[in-house]
Parts: C-alpha cells; sequence; structure tokens
C-alpha cells in the first residue's frame, strides 16, 4: 500500500482535500488524507488560497467495482465465505464514500470559514474512515479477494450531491442519518461475525463502530452550533432538512443509546420513521 510521503504536499488544506477526493487510485487516496492530515494537525499547513482547485462534483474511482441499483447488489449468508467476503466488499463501499464524504465537507464549506475546530473534526472523520476502508481491505485481501470484486450500489454519493449547497443539510443527512445508521446495524453484525468464528472481522467492526459514534457526535456537535447560533431547534430544523434532502424514510431498529450518547437523541429521528404518525 502506498505511503504518505513528500509528494502530497498541497498548498492548503482546502486543495489537499481536493486532490483526494479526486484520486481514483485508492492506496493514493488514502496516503493523501493521513499526509494532509498530519499536516493539518501541525498546523503546518493553512486552509485555503486563491489557487486552489475547485471541489469535483463526484470523487475519483477505479474502473472496478461496477455500480449496480442497490436492488441488484446480491444479499448472501454470512455464515458462508462468500457472504462474509460479500458484507466486507459492501461495507468496504461504504467506507470509501464516507471518506470523501468527510473530504468533501472540509473543501466545499471551507469559503464560509467555520472554526477551526469543525476542520479538526472533519480531518479525524476522513483520517479513520481511510483507516476503516484499508482494514476491511486488508480483510478482503486475506480472505482471498478484493475491493473491486464485486459491484456495488451507485447511490451512496447523491447525498453529497443533493447537499453540495447547504451545510445544514449536509450535517444532518451525511453523519446524523447515514453515519448513523452504523450504530444501528454494526452491533448485530459483530455478533454475527462472533457466532461464525470470524474474529478478525468481528475485530475490525468493533473498531469501526467505536469510532463511528464519535463521527455521529462531530456531526450533532456541529449541527446543534449552528442551530444555536440562529436560535433554531436543531430537532425540529433536522427533521426539515431531512424531509427535504432525503428520500424515503428512516428505518427502525434504532440503537437508541448509542445515538443519544452521540447528542441525537430520538426526538430528532422518530418521527421521521415509516410507522410513526407524529
Amino acid at each position: 500500500m502506498a505511503t504518505a510521503s513528500a509528494e502530497h504536499r498541497p498548498d492548503s488544506l482546502r486543495a489537499g482535500c481536493v486532490e483526494a477526493v479526486a484520486a481514483a487510485d485508492l492506496d493514493r487516496k488514502v496516503a493523501i488524507v493521513r499526509a494532509v492530515y498530519a499536516r493539518w494537525k501541525d498546523r503546518t499547513i493553512s486552509l485555503m488560497r486563491p489557487g486552489d482547485p475547485p471541489v469535483p462534483d463526484r470523487p475519483g474511482r477505479p474502473d472496478r467495482p461496477a455500480l449496480v441499483d442497490p436492488r441488484k447488489v446480491a444479499r448472501r449468508s454470512l455464515h458462508s465465505l462468500r457472504g462474509r467476503i460479500a458484507l466486507l466488499h459492501a461495507l468496504a463501499h461504504i467506507e470509501l464514500n464516507a471518506i470523501d464524504l468527510a473530504l468533501d465537507i472540509v473543501a466545499r464549506f471551507a469559503p464560509e470559514r467555520p472554526p477551526a475546530s469543525f476542520f479538526d473534526g472533519w480531518m479525524q472523520v476522513a483520517f479513520e474512515e481511510a483507516k476503516h476502508f484499508s482494514l476491511l481491505r486488508a480483510r478482503l485481501r486475506a480472505l482471498g479477494a478484493d475491493y473491486g470484486d464485486l459491484p456495488a450500489h451507485g447511490g451512496l454519493w447523491e447525498a453529497a450531491h443533493q447537499t453540495r449547497n447547504d451545510l445544514y443539510a449536509r450535517l444532518a443527512v451525511v453523519p446524523l442519518i447515514l453515519e448513523a445508521r452504523g450504530l444501528d446495524v454494526t452491533p448485530s453484525l459483530i455478533d454475527k461475525m462472533t457466532e461464525t468464528g470470524d474474529d478478525e472481522t468481528a475485530a475490525i467492526l468493533d473498531i469501526i463502530y467505536t469510532d463511528e459514534k464519535k463521527h455521529v457526535a462531530i456531526g450533532a456537535k456541529w449541527f446543534r452550533f449552528y442551530c444555536a447560533r440562529e436560535r433554531t431547534d436543531p430537532a425540529r430544523r433536522f427533521r426539515e432538512l431531512v424531509r427535504a434532502n432525503f428520500r424515503g424514510d428512516l428505518k427502525p431498529p434504532f440503537n437508541d443509546r448509542a445515538r443519544a450518547e452521540a447528542g441525537l437523541t430520538p426526538l430528532f429521528y422518530r418521527s421521521l420513521t415509516a410507522t410513526s404518525n407524529a
């Protein structure tokens, strides 16, 4: 795997994030994220410069996997090797998109000049999503497969495109819906991997679950920050933004405890489920 090196020295944090989003070579994407995260953490890079490249509408991707309708992605039993590979592949695809979503929020909304700690949080998210992708890809390889071997669904970037002009909507949809969904489903996946004797995959999922709690908390923190600045009720504003920017209903069961620990209480999302009359 490529490592962060001196060649990844963009002129600004924003330029570095754009470069990483645009990278189609996934080893290079991860290496850029690690290098830019380190430079931003050490404050040896500026936030943005006049010559920064434009933010791409879509992230760079290799030729594979083929992107298909979500309904065409096969589901297999997790008790089989093929089933576990399919799960790992699907999760790797989600984590790859999560890298670019975190980078995109930094690059796209830097001109709005949020506090520096905003960028601290989202670069931490990008760094940890890159770690997750790398762990999942290494596990796929250990099982005789690789990312790109199976089809993946192409709808994950729609959330970024739909909310590209609205920071409030981006915070509501990406961390507080998409990331929060991981808190709901990952504990049961860990249990299933343990039941099948795949302790290596279970350990990776446990790392992801722990980090995703932090990611949802970062999203909730900044969503509440902006709502407080405008004296808007955050739960009500969240529901308005979700109805305007997210297709479909939120699906229970919810991990209410983990969500609440991250700052996302049931008041935010319970009335958005298909079974709710609220």
